[in-house]
């Protein structure tokens, strides 16, 4: 897992509530058994008409949105099952970076053990950012996420600290999952596997 930094990232709105995960990835393509290769799927059903044609009215569709890396969304993003493969499509389409009022609790999880920040912010925030993200006057709208100082801003007067458990933000920090932070263990654990084999 990559660490996490300081980075100012194009936003791409996604003005919906309640997006599940069915919805993020179609349960068609859970089949696959690598880990990779879920984000040309991701939003298919609203992203794609029929024979894969792209849908010119899905907004993350458009042009102006190529190469997003902060996506704002409506409340409860995330809900319904538990699929992992959720956060592995929204992370390789390219998004670092979640923004809602509120996510299922389950996908925030999943977010975080994938190398993605999800940010909970208030309603005012989120309009704000969406809204901007979504005007004509603001092509290329951009936000800056400051994980170590726990901020979002923009060049529009937006500034607003965020929350985050503390071992989440170490991790991201440091680019640890689970495995990571096991394999900071590895010589405790060969010295107990040699003691408890030795004891035997």
């Amino acid at each position: 897992m990559e660490p996490f930094k300081k980075f100012t990232g194009l936003v791409a709105p996604l003005d919906r509530s309640n997006v599940d995960t069915d919805q993020i990835i179609p349960k068609q393509f859970l089949k696959r058994v690598e880990r990779t290769g879920f984000g040309k799927f991701a939003f298919f059903d609203w992203r794609y008409l029929e024979g894969e044609i792209p849908n010119p009215d899905f907004i993350l569709n458009s042009p102006r949105y190529l190469g997003s890396e902060i996506l704002v969304a409506g409340s409860n993003f995330g809900s319904g099952s538990s699929r992992e493969h959720a956060p592995w499509a929204l992370l390789e389409y390219g998004f670092k970076v979640l923004i809602s009022t509120s996510f299922a609790d389950i996908f925030k999880n999943n977010c975080f053990q994938n190398g993605i920040l999800p940010i909970v912010l208030d309603s005012a925030a989120v309009s704000h950012i969406m809204s901007n993200s979504l005007s004509a006057d603001q092509e290329a709208y951009m936000v800056t996420v400051d994980l170590q100082n726990q901020i979002v801003t923009d060049d529009l007067g937006l500034s607003k600290n965020f929350d985050i458990d503390d071992f989440r933000k170490e991790s991201l920090l440091k680019g640890l999952d689970d495995i990571g932070r096991t394999t900071l263990l590895e010589k405790d654990i060969s010295i107990f596997e040699k003691n408890r084999i030795n004891r035997w």
